[in-house]
């Protein structure tokens, strides 16, 4: 995860950012605290999703016909539909030019979900794989193709950074300290996410966590970005 500082978001008035540090601790004690066997059902509902999204690989009870369970217009599912069977839309393409959807990933400090498997995966199924760099505050992630073997560089707050270009990502996997069933978001407090996103509306993003992280409500921040998708080791949460 990027930026493990536990500091309020510049632009929360002081009451949602006190409120924010409240759960921050609490959730950052509830991951250092998980089993982390929830971790693999994590892995494997991003993977059922991203398979229907980029790889176009069969889902668990798909039609007959090799349908799925999207609705026919390609609009997203109800809000609050979840389980592995129910992709989310739209559909990513890669943009003009490319050979494959761009997908950033995290590099995971020791207390975090490990996505290192699923960035193999991507990369085996012929996505192309980007990390982020985490500037100087006040600024978006920088995204920095990784492949499986590349030389790994040290970045700011203990995270690691690939040695490899610059690249604009199709789709963003956001790590999640908390959530709730808004579509809300709890980060470390940087706010680098929240410009990230902000800085590329049109980039589709899809929040992760274990489903012991989820609280009953977060507050909303001006600037926050709240998740259309957010995938656990119990569900797969769409939001309108």
């Amino acid at each position: 995860m990027v930026a493990p500082h536990l500091s309020p978001h510049h632009g929360d008035p002081p009451e949602i950012a006190r409120h924010k540090a409240r759960l921050r601790e609490r959730c950052v004690a509830s991951l250092r605290a998980r089993d982390t066997r929830q971790d693999a059902g994590v892995l494997t509902n991003l993977k059922i999703l991203l398979g229907s999204q980029l790889f176009a690989l069969p889902l668990p009870g798909a039609e007959p016909n090799g349908g799925s369970a999207m609705h026919a217009s390609g609009a997203a599912p109800p809000a609050g539909a979840s389980g592995p069977g129910v992709p989310y839309a739209p559909v990513i393409a890669p943009q003009p030019g490319r050979a494959s959807a761009v997908v950033a990933c995290v590099w995971p400090l020791p207390h975090e979900l490990d996505l290192r498997p699923l960035c193999h995966w991507l990369d085996l199924n012929g996505a192309t794989v980007v990390l982020p760099e985490t500037p100087p505050r006040g600024n978006p992630l920088v995204f920095r193709q990784w492949r499986p073997g590349c030389a790994m560089l040290a970045g700011r707050f203990g995270t690691q950074v690939p040695d490899g270009p610059v690249m604009q990502p199709d789709m963003v996997l956001v790590p999640l300290l908390g959530f709730d069933r808004a579509g809300n978001r709890l980060g470390y407090g940087g706010g680098y996410y929240d410009r990230t996103l902000a800085a590329m509306p049109h980039v589709a993003r899809i929040g992760y966590a274990p489903s012991t992280q989820e609280v009953e409500s977060l507050p909303a921040g001006p600037h926050d970005q709240p998740l259309p998708c957010i995938v656990t080791d119990k569900e797969t949460l769409c939001f309108d």
